[in-house]
């Protein structure tokens, strides 16, 4: 029968039914935004990043004050306040530290800026330096039969705060971790207590833990 005569019969001059034709073209795929762990991970180095070009501008190494990245890191932290509702436990107590230290920054810079522009500039630069911290990852922290919870944080604040990737474990399980090495060092050792320090190895912080204080009698 002729093809013109029969409405059903196949003709080449046919379009395919919408989905009929496997290699239809594709739509491109969307570019997922990056989440707040990693937006997280910005916002540590550029933190990290204005604590040292502040740095750099007092000591004279830089011409004007890192004014547009501390307005960036500002943003950042606004924006991502906006989107932490549904945030881990984690990345909220992540943010909170990086604002705090941030807040933290912010000040001591704008007391040192006033200082300049009043005329103390010289004094600010030659002040005396801040008394040695209580507890100092990079010296050593020493816990025995009770896990300091100031000490623990400080040790912790050391690791969040050291620049390359952010530890993904909130402050209350690495303390647990901490009690937890340093009864399995004092069972194998046989010592009093277990120091715990930050050390730089190839370019990466690192946690290391070691006996001290025979016991008596061991």
């Amino acid at each position: 029968m002729d093809a013109k005569r029969n409405p059903r019969a196949g003709s080449p001059l046919q379009s395919p039914r919408p989905g009929a034709a496997a290699n239809a073209p594709q739509a491109p795929a969307r570019r997922q935004a990056p989440g707040l762990s990693e937006a997280l991970d910005v916002l540590n180095r550029d933190v990290q990043q204005l604590r040292v070009d502040f740095e750099r501008f007092f000591n004279g190494a830089l011409p004007f004050p890192p004014e547009e990245l501390r307005g960036r890191v500002l943003a950042q932290i606004r924006t991502l306040r906006g989107l932490s509702n549904g945030a881990t436990a984690v990345d909220n107590f992540r943010l909170s530290d990086l604002e705090a230290r941030f807040n933290s920054y912010n000040e001591l810079f704008n007391r040192r800026l006033r200082d300049t522009e009043e005329g103390r500039h010289p004094a600010a630069r030659h002040a005396p330096p801040p008394a040695p911290r209580r507890h100092d990852p990079a010296q050593g922290i020493v816990f025995g039969d009770r896990v300091d919870p100031e000490a623990a944080a400080a040790l912790y604040q050391g690791l969040v705060s050291a620049p390359g990737d952010t530890p993904r474990f909130d402050l209350d399980s690495f303390q647990t971790y901490i009690k937890r090495q340093v009864a399995a060092i004092r069972e194998k050792t046989g010592c009093a207590e277990v120091q715990f320090r930050l050390a730089s190895e190839d370019g990466k912080v690192k946690l290391k833990a070691r006996p001290v204080a025979a016991r008596e009698g061991s």
